[in-house]
C-alpha cells in the first residue's frame, strides 16, 4: 500500500510528532515537498506532504495562518511539516490552531531531521509499493494464464480475476448477451449493463467505459482486435482499479481476446467442414454426410432441424444475424451448422431451439426498426443493411434438398413481400391468392384478359363478367347463367366468344385454371409496400 502520514510517524528514525489532525493520518501520501512561498498551492497537485520552517510566514497570526491553511486543503494537500528549532522553537499556537480548525494534519519536524530524509522515506515506500503492485500484477497474470490454458472455459478465468480485484467479473460475446460470469451472482448484475455493453460494441477495439453504480463501480473492456468487437469484459469493483488490479484486468483482456481469435480460426475450420457436410446432404447422401460431421454436427442430424437462407443488400451484413445465432447457440449448447455461400448465409440448427429463436428476434427486431417502433435489448440493421431469411419447414438428413427449396421459396416470398422472415410452413398453411399480388402476374394476367376487355369497352357484350360466373360455378351453364340473370344460350354464346376471341378452349383446364387465376390477380389488391 503507498505511505501514509500514519507511517512516516511510526518511522523510527523521522521522529515526528503529531501536533494536529490525529484522526487523518490514514490519508496516503503522493509526495513530500518543502516550499517556502506563502502560497504555493499553484504548484500543488493534490496528496502533497508539505514541508516548511516558515521563513516567509506570519506563523503566530491566527488569522494569516487561517488563511493559509484553509488554502492549503482545499488544494488537497494532505499534511503539513513544520521544522522547529530553525525560525520558530516550537509550533506556534496560530498554526495549530487554524491545523485543527480546517482538519488538516500538522506533524512537528525535529531540529535533526532533515527534509531530504522525510522525502526520501516517502520515495522509498512509493516504490516499494509501486514494486509489490508489479510483482502482485505478474503473479495475476500467470494464474490467469494458467486458468485459460485449463480447459475449463472463461468461467475459471473470470472467477480468478473476480478474486484478484476483489469484486466480480463477466464476459459477453459479441451480441451483448452474458456468456459467463464469476462469481454466479454477478450474471445478473451483468445483465443489467447490456445497453452500455452495445453502445461499446459500436465504437472500434480496443475501447472501454467506465459504468457507475449504486454498489459499484464497473469498467467495461472490448475484446477483439480491428473495427470488429468480438465481446466485452465487465469488471465491478468497490472501488476504482489499483495498480496491481490494473495489470489483472489487461491480463485478462488480452487472454480473452487471443481465445476469441483462436476460436474464429477454428470456427473458419468448422465452416470449411461445415460447407462439406451441407454438399453431401444436398446430394442425398446423409450417411457420409454424418461420418464427415461426427460429433461436431452429427447430434445436429439426429433431431428435426431447419435450413434457412439468408441474403441481404449489402455485403457482410448477413455476419450479425450469423453471430446473433451462434451466440445463442453457444449459451444453450446447441450444435449450429452455418454456411456463408456467395451473399448468402446458409444454416442449420435445431427445431424450436435458441438458434432459430434468436434468428426470429432478430427478424422481428428489424421489422419493429423499418416501423418505427422500439424493441428493447434487439437491434437491427437500417436501409441497405436489412436482412431476409427463408425458414424451411422441420427436416431430415434425407430430406434436405427440399429443405433447401423450401427455404429459398420463402426467402423469394420475403424478398418479394418486403419481410424480414418468411416460414415456408407459412406459405403452405395460407392461400395462394397473396401470392399473385407480384407485377410479373398482374402483368401476365392483363395480358390475357386484354382482349375481352376491349371487347367489352366497345358495348358488345360482357364477357369478362360472364366468363368469371361461369368460372366459378364450375361450368354449370343453367347456375352461372342465372347469377348473370341471363338466358343459358346466352351464356353459351359468349364462352364461345371468349374462345374465339382467345383462341384457346375452354374444355382445356390448363386454360380454364390460368384464366381464372388471371381474374384472381387483376382483383387482388396490391402488398404493402408495393
Amino acid at each position: 500500500m503507498p505511505p501514509t502520514l500514519a507511517s512516516l510517524v511510526q518511522h523510527s528514525a523521522l521522529r515526528l510528532r503529531v501536533r494536529a489532525g490525529a484522526d487523518r493520518l490514514d490519508r496516503p501520501v503522493r509526495w513530500a515537498h518543502a516550499s517556502e512561498l506563502t502560497d504555493p498551492v499553484p504548484y500543488m497537485e493534490g496528496g502533497e506532504f508539505l514541508l516548511v520552517t516558515a521563513t516567509n510566514l506570519d506563523a503566530e497570526n491566527p488569522e494569516a495562518m487561517r488563511r493559509y491553511v484553509r488554502r492549503l486543503a482545499g488544494a488537497g494537500v494532505v499534511g503539513l511539516g513544520f521544522a522547529v528549532g530553525v525560525h520558530y522553537d516550537e509550533v506556534p499556537r496560530a498554526l495549530v490552531d487554524a491545523a485543527e480548525e480546517a482538519g488538516l494534519p500538522l506533524l512537528e519536524v525535529p531540529r535533526p531531521t532533515p527534509f531530504i530524509a522525510i522525502a526520501k522515506a516517502v520515495s522509498s515506500a512509493i516504490a516499494a509499493d509501486q514494486y509489490q503492485a508489479v510483482t502482485a500484477g505478474f503473479a495475476a497474470q500467470r494464474e490467469l494464464t494458467r486458468a485459460a490454458l485449463s480447459g475449463d472455459g472463461p468461467g475459471e478465468l473470470l472467477g480468478r480475476l473476480a478474486a484478484h480485484v476483489d469484486g466480480w467479473a463477466a464476459l459477453y460475446d459479441a451480441s451483448g448477451a452474458v456468456v459467463a460470469a464469476a462469481p454466479d451472482w454477478a450474471a445478473r448484475r451483468a445483465a443489467r449493463l447490456t445497453p452500455d455493453v452495445e453502445r461499446l460494441r459500436e465504437r472500434p477495439a480496443p475501447a472501454s467505459v467506465v459504468v457507475g453504480g449504486t454498489d459499484d463501480r464497473v469498467e467495461l473492456q472490448s475484446l477483439g482486435t480491428g473495427r470488429r468487437v468480438r465481446g466485452a469484459l465487465a469488471v465491478g469493483t468497490g472501488a476504482a482499479l489499483g495498480t496491481a488490479e490494473r495489470y489483472a484486468v489487461h491480463s485478462a483482456v488480452a487472454l480473452l481476446t487471443l481465445t476469441t481469435a483462436r476460436s474464429r480460426a477454428l470456427q473458419g475450420a468448422e465452416q470449411r467442414l461445415g460447407a462439406a457436410v451441407l454438399r453431401m446432404l444436398l446430394a442425398g447422401e446423409p450417411d457420409h454426410a454424418r461420418a464427415v460431421a461426427g460429433e461436431l454436427y452429427g447430434g445436429l442430424l439426429d433431431a428435426p432441424f431447419r435450413l434457412l437462407i439468408a441474403e441481404a443488400d449489402a455485403p457482410g451484413t448477413t455476419a450479425a444475424l450469423g453471430e446473433a445465432m451462434e451466440a445463442a447457440a453457444f449459451r444453450t449448447g446447441e450444435s449450429l451448422l452455418a454456411v456463408p455461400e456467395g451473399g448468402r448465409l446458409v444454416v442449420l440448427a435445431a427445431d424450436g431451439g435458441a438458434a432459430v429463436g434468436a434468428c426470429a428476434a432478430y427478424a422481428a427486431a428489424q421489422e419493429a426498426r423499418e416501423a418505427g417502433e422500439t424493441r428493447p435489448g434487439h437491434e437491427a440493421a437500417e436501409g441497405d443493411d436489412r436482412v431476409a431469411v427463408g425458414l424451411s419447414a422441420p427436416a431430415g438428413p434425407v430430406a434436405v434438398s427440399a429443405a433447401y427449396r423450401q427455404a429459398e421459396q420463402a426467402l423469394s416470398v420475403a424478398r418479394r413481400r418486403g419481410r424480414a422472415l418468411v416460414e415456408h410452413e407459412e406459405l403452405a398453411a395460407g392461400s395462394v391468392l397473396p401470392l399473385l399480388a407480384d407485377d410479373a402476374v398482374r402483368a401476365f394476367a392483363d395480358g390475357l384478359l386484354r382482349a375481352l376487355r376491349e371487347h367489352d369497352a366497345k358495348g358488345r357484350g360482357d364477357l369478362v363478367a360472364s366468363l368469371r360466373a361461369w368460372l366459378s360455378h364450375h361450368g354449370q351453364w343453367d347456375a352461372a347463367a342465372a347469377d348473370l340473370g341471363v338466358h343459358r344460350h346466352t351464356l353459351r354464346y359468349r364462352m364461345r366468344r371468349v374462345e374465339e376471341i382467345l383462341g384457346r378452349s375452354l374444355d382445356d383446364p390448363d386454360v380454364r385454371m390460368e384464366l381464372w387465376l388471371a381474374l384472381k390477380a387483376t382483383s387482388t389488391p396490391a402488398a404493402p409496400g408495393e
